[in-house]
């Protein structure tokens, strides 16, 4: 070797760690409560400020198509972190005889630990792993976050709305847990979000100099809506714009940390919602959708999808190419070097072309199906989606030209009969392997969830204890 060899081996250490750094980038997902189609800026709305999610957009890229695998949050969180259709698991039904739609407090249910999933397959590959906020896929200690791949977290378990409350005045008191600790019961609601932005921002500097996976779940914009100032004083849509308003200021914070680490090029950025706005006269959009939250119409599904990755992630793109939060599971670890022919079946697919704006990066998938707990209500292909149910005997049938009828406002079926034959015949296939509870299908490819003997919830109504919120005066859920 001619040359300095000390030159020599700083310039190969430094292409090693450049090309390190490049296959395993740090991640931050995003994932909001609720939030509608159309409760963004970005996305038109008209009432809700949210400049730091728009300047997300307007540096990456911005999903029109884009699907949470359910109108509910507990089955798309364990889509998020599986990789599958909720029924692939066993997390589309809770409770007795998996009547309850989502899980509550000392439910028995939760994540299989033969699941592995992406923050467990991220750690492999060497990340630190983080979750913050919304958990909300089992309370009891086997199911937490801690178990389940993440190295910390810091956050309620559930939903804001599983508390003391006028509607449940004995109910468990709401705990905030550090790692599987509960620190504190009934917290003030109001000041979550400053309280998760700065425990994020912590774990950034922290770990900025190793790849990392942040998972910031944030509490809004789910009922009760308890929002600090001065959101609130500044809000053109009442208490829901205020909510909107303070994830966008928690984003922008995450953001300017990135840039201040110096690791904004090195992060992928993802902002999603797990289902779509209740739009109830709170101030929620799913527009220009027709359905909304606990529905299978595009408005209770199809939801606001963001990633940015600078260099890589086309700047001020649009993608109208069918994906799904399904899609973040496989296209996260063949990133970081897993062979999905290895990981147990799922179903999304590596999107990775589409994120980079490759010319003819086309979707993967052939179909989305769309399941309401364990009941399969509706598919769609690139263009056409098929409602299909059989209810007390009768058959109901309803066609949409999604390319043209975003709105779902014209029935076609009676126009294009090859059109429902053909998706009623995929839904047929996914019926065999997932099942559906309405024809008294089982499935014949679901994996078993964890079931723990005797749950308990984590805390337990003391009417004597000094809560600093005895009871969150805002009498609302959902």
């Amino acid at each position: 070797m001619s040359g300095n060899p000390l030159i020599a081996l700083t310039l190969v250490f430094g292409v090693s760690l450049a090309s390190a750094r490049a296959d395993h980038p740090n991640i931050v997902l995003i994932y909001i409560d609720d939030m509608g189609y159309g409760d963004l800026a970005c996305y038109g709305s008209e009432v809700n400020d949210t400049p730091h999610v728009d300047r997300l957009a307007a540096e990456g890229m911005r999903f029109t198509d884009f699907y949470s695998s359910s109108p509910v949050c507990t089955p798309a969180r364990a889509s998020l972190m599986t990789g599958c259709y909720p029924g692939r698991v066993s997390f589309d039904g809770f409770g007795p005889e998996g009547r309850s739609w989502v899980l509550f407090p000392g439910f028995a249910e939760g994540l299989h630990p033969d699941e592995r999933t992406l923050p467990e397959l991220l750690k492999e590959k060497g990340y630190a792993t983080a979750h913050i906020g919304k958990w909300h896929l089992g309370d009891q200690p086997e199911h937490l976050p801690t178990r389940h791949g993440f190295d910390s977290y810091y956050g309620v378990p559930y939903s804001n709305d599983m508390a003391i409350m006028p509607r449940r005045p004995k109910s468990p008191p709401m705990p905030l847990l550090r790692n599987e600790r509960v620190i504190q019961e009934q917290p003030t609601q109001a000041a979550l979000i400053e309280r998760y932005t700065v425990e994020a921002v912590e774990f950034i500097q922290q770990k900025h100099d190793q790849p990392f996976f942040l998972y910031f779940a944030h509490l809004h914009v789910h009922l009760p809506h308890y929002v600090m100032e001065p959101f609130t004083s500044a809000s053109r849509n009442e208490r829901y714009g205020a909510a909107v308003a303070a994830i966008d200021w928690s984003t922008g914070l995450i953001l300017a940390e990135l840039r201040r680490a110096g690791i904004e090029d090195n992060t992928i950025v993802i902002f999603t919602s797990d289902n779509g706005s209740r739009q109830r006269g709170e101030g929620g959009s799913n527009a220009p959708l027709r359905g909304l939250k606990g529905q299978t119409f595009e408005g209770g599904m199809r939801v606001p999808c963001i990633v940015r990755w600078p260099g890589v992630v086309p700047a001020g793109s649009v993608s109208s190419e069918l994906t799904s939060v399904m899609d973040f599971y496989p296209t996260l670890a063949a990133l970081v070097g897993h062979d999905l022919a290895s990981l147990p079946k799922h179903d999304g697919a590596d999107v990775m072309p589409i994120w980079q704006g490759q010319e003819d990066a086309r979707s993967p998938h052939e179909h989305f199906f769309y399941y309401l707990r364990n009941e399969l209500q509706a598919v769609r292909d690139h263009r056409w989606k098929l409602h299909h149910q059989v209810k007390a005997g009768e058959e109901s049938v309803q066609l949409y030209d999604l390319a043209n009828d975003v709105s779902e406002s014209n029935c076609v079926a009676d126009q294009h009969p090859e059109v429902v034959q053909r998706l009623k015949a995929a839904m047929n296939e996914m019926r065999e392997q997932l099942g559906d509870s309405r024809l008294g299908i089982k499935g014949t490819q679901r994996r078993p969830c964890a079931v723990v003997k005797d749950p308990r919830p984590l805390t337990e109504f003391d009417p004597d204890y000094p809560y600093i919120e005895p009871s969150y005066l805002l009498d609302e859920a959902g």
